[in-house]
C-alpha cells in the first residue's frame, strides 16, 4: 500500500515521509521545534493532497456517449468477390 502511494503521488509521500521522520526525531530527542516542524510539514502534506483530491471531484466531466459518424449500414452495393483464375505461368 505504501509503495502504490508513492508510485502515485511521490512529493506528497515524500513530504509526509520527511514530516514523520522529523517528528520522531524531535519526539524523542526533546527538541519540541524539530516535532512541531515535523508535525507541521505532514500536516500540510496532508492537506495538499486532500486539497488536489478535491479539486479533481470537482473538475470532472459528465461522460458523454459515443458518437458514431458512420451510418450502421453502408449504403452501397457490396463489391464482388475475386477469383483467382488459374492461369499457367509464363515459360521462359
Amino acid at each position: 500500500m505504501l509503495k502504490s502511494f508513492y508510485r502515485r503521488e511521490p512529493i506528497i509521500a515524500f513530504a509526509v515521509t520527511i514530516g514523520a521522520v522529523d517528528a520522531v526525531l524531535g519526539g524523542v530527542s526533546q527538541q519540541y521545534s524539530l516535532l512541531w516542524f515535523g508535525l507541521g510539514l505532514s500536516g500540510v502534506a496532508i492537506a495538499l493532497r486532500w486539497w488536489q483530491s478535491q479539486q479533481v471531484i470537482e473538475r470532472r466531466e459528465p461522460v458523454r456517449s459515443a458518437q458514431f459518424l458512420l451510418p450502421p449500414q453502408s449504403s452501397s452495393n457490396s463489391l464482388p468477390m475475386l477469383t483467382m483464375s488459374k492461369k499457367k505461368p509464363p515459360e521462359r
